[in-house]
């Protein structure tokens, strides 16, 4: 249907005239500022505004960036249609409103974002914790999201057809939608990530990048009995969007079209010869082309495009619509620790396809498997995640997949180790019973914590002691902790491994089960074991926040090649 277009004149409570621009196509009317072009209405189905009007700030939709100067670590940012939010086929519910989070209504918690509705204007949501970082998303999942309103059955939706323009990767989690009701598109940020993620500048640095586009999507059906199938519309339409990306309505030179891009296929192996004698096909790996950098190097890059998708069960991938340069291809294989990354630079030009060589990965390895502990997934998921404390519920997550997403549950650990730290004993303990899914600080008074010290406990037959072995610890995630290991002496000075203050993903607070991934390994001369019962000694040596912590992935200790059976 074709669109008119109608400029007229408004004049705001100051008495300043400016110009609005309105486009109709008969389906949906949008306005805009000019200059500026914000978005200010979208008028669909006998609704006048889906957007905020009474924000006197951030009025209908916005373009929202926040400058600080270099050293700063500053950052910053009501409506009564739609009630009903649908991030994921699982993660849908009626929310509560803007208003329950004010004072009175709502009771702030450990931070502003974690508010207690404890006289909320709907009486069904007394009780429960309303915090947005509940509903954040792994940029790999994060294509649409949105709201419906019943009456009438309208849904407005957020798809992103690609992740070329988002940072930190794949597995980068990100805000969604919220209570207000809010929708982001969020491009660039530091949430599960640190200040790693924050994008920085050096005196005349010239730095330029397509964010987006992202697609906004209206839809209705005649009944509002059938409201919810629009969560349904919504996820075809965005696998439309997905297969017409890159779109070919940008005029900007900066946004290349299909035929603009080039490819990359090929074939991941992994070679570990203490789990088979042949190469094993990379099924499911997440195969991506980033800018140059370390192994990992991606899950800290925020200036540069990335482009990823997963092999299939026999390790063969294909990357499509890369734009043209220089990039690494790096690899992060299920099951197996560490980062692949291809040592040959690749250079992308348009209409041509690379084929590469078959890919071997050989993941970090000394020696046979003596133990372990969770599963090499990058995620704490895995371990023990206990049930929140019965104040702090947000009925969404009870009997749900993602338990982790409940607030507060730091505080659990302090519940269940009051005196005594976790002990693990290698082949009695499960870890998925006995591993706490964060090693978090103890609460020991109001606003004061102690380190904590897990042990885990083992033993080993038919010790080499003139052999090494070595224990890989892959973390999940660490926000300003100083993990130190120790081996049978928990005051050992120096321990084996002090990795110092590292980490600020703050994943823990943020309901994340995972932030930035680490790997570390120790050597632990075989001189030092001894045939009775050995213990590790893995201490969380600062203690000033209730969020400081690790999430571990996976740990291992490897014999040397003598304890091959």
């Amino acid at each position: 249907m074709p669109a008119t277009t109608m400029l007229s004149y408004v004049e705001d409570s100051y008495g300043h005239l400016f110009v609005q621009i309105v486009v109709n196509n008969g389906v949906l009317q949008i306005t805009f500022t000019n200059p500026g072009g914000i978005i200010t209405g979208i008028q669909y189905k006998g609704i006048d505004n889906l957007l905020e009007l009474n924000n006197p700030d951030l009025n209908g939709g916005f373009w929202d960036l926040n400058w600080s100067e270099a050293g700063s670590r500053k950052t910053r940012g009501k409506f009564d249609t739609f009630h009903y939010m649908a991030v994921a086929d699982n993660r849908q519910r009626f929310m509560p409103s803007a208003d329950d989070r004010l004072p009175g209504r709502g009771q702030q918690l450990a931070y502003p974002e974690a508010v207690l509705l404890v006289d909320p204007v709907e009486p069904e949501f007394k009780g429960e914790v309303d915090d947005k970082y509940q509903y954040s998303c792994e940029n790999k999942d994060n294509k649409v999201h949105g709201w419906i309103c019943f009456d009438p059955p309208v849904g407005f939706w957020q798809i992103t057809p690609s992740n070329e323009f988002r940072t930190g990767g794949p597995f980068k989690q990100d805000l969604t939608s919220h209570v207000n009701p809010t929708t982001l598109a969020i491009f660039v940020t530091s949430h599960y990530a640190g200040e790693d993620l924050l994008v920085k500048f050096e005196p005349g640095e010239v730095w330029k990048k397509v964010l987006g586009p992202v697609f906004i999507y209206v839809n209705s059906v005649h009944d509002k009995a059938d409201a919810l199938s629009l969560w349904d519309d919504a996820k075809e339409q965005m696998e439309k969007e997905v297969q017409a990306w890159p779109y070919s309505f940008p005029a900007s030179e900066e946004f290349p079209n299909c035929d603009q891009r080039g490819s990359v296929c090929g074939r991941l192996l992994v070679q570990d010869r203490y789990i088979d004698t042949e190469n094993i096909s990379a099924n499911a790996a997440y195969v991506g082309l980033a800018p140059p950098g370390d192994a990992g190097s991606w899950q800290r890059e925020h200036k540069g495009y990335q482009f990823w998708t997963t092999t299939d069960e026999n390790g063969y991938f294909i990357i499509n619509n890369i734009r043209e340069g220089i990039y690494n291809l790096y690899a992060s294989v299920p099951g197996f620790i560490g980062d692949y990354k291809y040592e040959v630079a690749i250079t992308i030009t348009a209409g041509f396809e690379i084929v590469l060589n078959e890919l071997v990965y050989k993941p970090p390895r000394d020696g046979p498997t003596l133990w372990e502990i969770g599963v090499p997934d990058r995620s704490a998921a895995e371990f023990y995640i206990p049930d929140p404390n019965p104040e702090y519920i947000n009925r969404l997550y009870v009997n749900h997949p993602d338990k982790f997403r409940q607030y507060g549950l730091w505080e659990r650990y302090t519940d269940l180790y009051p005196d005594k730290d976790l002990v693990y004993t290698v082949g009695a303990s499960d870890y998925s019973k006995d591993w706490f899914f964060a090693q978090v600080n103890r609460k020991t008074g109001d606003k004061m914590y102690a380190s904590t010290t897990w042990q885990i406990r083992f033993t080993i037959d038919n010790i080499d002691q003139a052999g090494t072995y070595k224990l890989r610890l892959a973390l999940a995630s660490v926000h300003h902790s100083d993990l130190q290991v120790r081996l049978n002496d928990p005051t050992a000075d120096p321990p084996l491994l002090s990795t110092g203050d590292i980490g600020a993903d703050n994943a823990i607070a943020r309901h994340g089960i995972h932030g930035i991934y680490w790997l570390f390994s120790v050597d632990i001369p075989g001189a030092q074991l001894v045939q009775e019962e050995n213990t590790i000694f893995l201490t969380q040596a600062k203690s000033s926040s209730p969020f400081q912590g690790i999430m571990y992935d996976y740990i291992r200790l490897e014999g040397p090649e003598s304890c091959m059976p």
